[in-house]
């Protein structure tokens, strides 16, 4: 689907959509269509992350344009246009996804979003185009055929200007000597959920390739500006760090970075310790030093660079300083997609705020409270997210900061027989060891020590009516029933509810066990 240059989360993503397109010919499950609703939650959320840094982006070189008008005018203009055109079809396709999703009771629950009808009457009539099947299509070209006289033949976007053309040309398909419309074979007879995730996979592209070119036009300006000089900007501050909210005093300073500018001596030491030649060396007119940062603390270099002019000696002073602070001995490390927090039990959360000690910490959140130190508990309830507001003080002064967390629900529990999960067409097992095991339910692989019980299960054998048991064995009448059963018959065991303690458990597939006796 995807062309030009992608990212290998985008990859798999478009990989994984084929895989699913590629089942639908075999047997639509209802966990297939939950893992088109979870990829088209993941298009989603990159789709709204590539929004932001392009909205960012464009807001640079804007501010770059009325700075500099004649240097960032051009480009910025042609961003622009590249915004204005994504922008447009960006807001279509999800005008379309809305219109999609309001046609079924929850757009949350996948399972149900099994059907095509919808789309296919309204895109298509008799084999020919609808009016909204036109407009599809026709905002398809106006995108294609804008982006691409925007390019034109740069040969900086030759990889965006192919994909756009392939991916975006709307040309009928032929398979097996059958020629279908772009939109028949896309999207008719395809379940719901699976067009509403073509339809965000289209949304993420168009916003790929808008952040390729903003990439391409910033890196071309940048590096014309960097070869435009020999001089560089530093930046002289009067203390090593600063907390927020403080004020900040630093300078800014032209410096010379070219090979001609060489001091004839240099005379400087190190927290009083002459520094001898083998301890720097002038690189592009620059003192660059050569020494051990030394132990953790301030370091003070000082000293004059002369320079001989006209016969005149000129001594330019040297008066700075560096902090070296210790080795960090730990890692803080955040996975940035899996900010999600649980409904209906307790997910324990860790707060706290670096340079900052824990009894300095606070945090505050629904559903959160504290345990000790910096360990938290927090249970949600309602809502898609929660945000955790933490305050820091040093020195009577405060510091607030914030995270968001996803509120999602538990997993589907997966269903057991005396402890076995179903790995192959069906656990093998005998009668009588049937008669007495437990129905059970477990959370597979989930990081959470939480175990579903099991308060109904139906049975099933070939050939008798089913029986209801109340709980997590068999009763008498099931027991009767497996009586019945021949060694060789599958028993199918179904419509499993499990409780987890203030938390709606999502329903449980079957699990199989054939009788050895």
């Amino acid at each position: 689907m995807a062309g030009g240059k992608q990212t290998p989360r985008q990859k798999m993503i478009n990989l994984m959509y084929l895989v699913f397109i590629a089942m639908l010919a075999l047997n639509m499950s209802k966990e297939v269509l939950s893992a088109f609703g979870n990829i088209n939650e993941s298009l989603a959320e990159s789709s709204e992350s590539f929004v932001k840094k392009n909205n960012a982006a464009l807001s640079n070189l804007e501010l770059k344009a009325k700075d500099s008008e004649a240097q960032f005018e051009e480009v910025k203009n042609l961003a622009v246009s590249v915004a204005s055109f994504t922008n447009s079809y960006y807001q279509y396709l999800g005008s379309l996804k809305s219109e999609l999703k309001a046609t079924v009771d929850d757009p949350t629950d996948y399972e149900t979003m099994d059907k095509s009808a919808y789309l296919d009457e309204k895109m298509l009539s008799s084999g020919n185009l609808t009016k909204a099947g036109k407009t599809f299509m026709n905002e398809m070209d106006t995108y294609r055929e804008g982006m691409l006289a925007l390019l034109g033949d740069n040969p900086k976007y030759t990889p965006i200007i192919g994909a756009i053309r392939d991916d975006y040309s709307g040309k009928d398909i032929v398979v097996d000597g059958v020629k279908k419309k772009y939109i028949e074979y896309h999207f008719v007879g395809f379940p719901l959920i699976a067009s509403i995730t073509k339809l965000s996979s289209l949304q993420n592209e168009i916003k790929v390739f808008e952040n390729e070119i903003l990439s391409i036009l910033l890196a071309g300006e940048l590096t014309q500006m960097v070869s435009m000089t020999n001089y560089t900007t530093l930046l002289k501050t009067e203390r090593g760090a600063y907390y927020q909210g403080d004020k900040f005093d630093g300078s800014i300073v032209l410096g010379r970075t070219d090979e001609s500018t060489v001091p004839n001596d240099v005379n400087l030491t190190l927290d009083g310790r002459k520094l001898s030649k083998s301890d720097y060396q002038i690189k592009e007119g620059r003192v660059v030093l050569n020494v051990t940062a030394g132990q953790a603390g301030e370091h003070q270099i000082a000293g004059e660079l002369i320079f001989k002019e006209n016969g005149e000696t000129i001594r330019v002073p040297v008066d700075q300083s560096f902090s070296v602070i210790p080795k960090p001995n730990q890692a803080l490390v955040s996975a940035d997609k899996m900010n999600v927090v649980y409904r209906g039990i307790e997910n324990p959360i860790t707060v706290s705020m670096p340079g900052v000690p824990s009894n300095k910490v606070s945090a505050s959140a629904p559903g959160l409270r504290k345990l000790r130190g910096s360990q938290y508990v927090m249970v949600p309830q309602t809502g898609t997210e929660v945000k955790i507001s933490v305050v820091g003080e040093i020195d009577g002064q405060k510091f607030p900061s914030s995270s968001t967390f996803r509120i999602k629900s538990l997993p589907r529990p997966t269903p057991t027989v005396r402890g076995q999960m179903q790995e192959g067409s069906a656990i093998q097992m005998p009668k009588n060891a049937l008669k007495v095991s437990p129905i059970g339910a477990t959370f597979e692989n989930f990081d959470f020590d939480i175990k579903p019980v099991v308060k109904r299960f139906t049975m099933s054998i070939p050939g008798q009516p089913s029986v209801v048991v109340n709980g997590s064995r068999l009763d008498r009448k099931a027991q009767e029933l497996l009586d019945l059963a021949r060694a060789g018959d599958i028993v199918q065991i179904f419509d499993i509810k499990a409780d987890v303690p203030g938390v709606n458990v999502k329903n449980m597939p079957a699990i199989l066990v054939q009788l050895t006796n």
